[in-house]
């Protein structure tokens, strides 16, 4: 069908220019080249200037980030970009981020807005977004949904600045004293049962060192007692020595 077509166009450019396909081509890429040659003398130089060489408007710097501590879920909200006035935050992890920088994407309209003014772990780690993940609780996830997840956090503390953290919750909180409590309590009756063990170790070597001060004293009394009675059998043996002589 094709082949016919040209058939067809080849035929009627002969018959009606007398020129061949080739030449008929040739003509007509000329004209249209003198057309743009001539044609650029009476355009403004406006109309064919490229678009990159025009002046664009210069945006207005955005302000340097406040840090803003520890903040709660609902205080984040108000940071969703829904006031212009407002730096746009966002976290990850209970860590908050300023990404005010990259508004087309998180701001209003944007592909992920729906994350701004939010903690999006498990949206993100999910790489959903449906309501019900729009939450930094990332319990039950998966291996591979943790990764991901550590992945969005490293590209946001290397693009952008963290201002603050979020409050945690009065539950958590108790769960995350319960456990400090118990060391508290462990290492306090640990404390307790070492100074006993001490107090036990010191009191049997006083006794200890009683008995051996004892039985040294003993020995030393037992000494002096055989040496006393030595010496009074060698004094009678000299006096009755000293009798006979005499009476001899």
């Amino acid at each position: 069908m094709v082949l016919q077509v040209w058939e067809t166009l080849k035929e009627t450019i002969t018959a009606y220019t007398g020129l061949s396909p080739a030449a008929f081509f040739t003509v007509l890429a000329l004209a249209f080249a003198v057309y743009q040659v001539v044609s650029g003398f009476f355009v403004s130089d406006e109309v064919h200037r490229p678009r990159s060489l025009e002046v664009q408007p210069e945006s207005d710097p955005l302000p340097p980030p406040v840090q803003l501590g520890e903040i709660t879920e609902e205080d984040l909200k108000l940071y969703d970009g829904s006031d212009s006035k407002k730096p746009l935050l966002m976290a990850i992890k209970g860590q908050i981020y300023d990404v005010s920088q990259s508004r087309m994407f998180y701001g209003p309209g944007g592909p992920y807005a729906l994350f701004a003014g939010k903690d999006a772990s498990r949206a993100l780690a999910k790489m959903s977004f449906e309501e019900q993940d729009l939450t930094g609780d990332i319990s039950g996830l998966g291996a591979f949904e943790l990764d991901a997840l550590q992945d969005w956090e490293y590209k946001f503390m290397s693009k952008y600045v963290k201002v603050g953290t979020i409050q945690k919750k009065d539950e958590e909180r108790n769960k995350t004293s319960e456990p400090s409590e118990a060391k508290a309590a462990s290492a306090e009756g640990l404390s307790t049962d070492i100074g006993e063990e001490a107090s036990e170790t010191k009191a049997a070597s006083a006794e200890g060192l009683s008995t051996n001060n004892e039985r040294e004293a003993s020995a030393v009394t037992h000494d002096e007692t055989s040496r006393g009675i030595d010496e009074k059998i060698a004094e009678t043996t000299e006096k009755k020595d000293d009798h006979d002589v005499a009476k001899e």
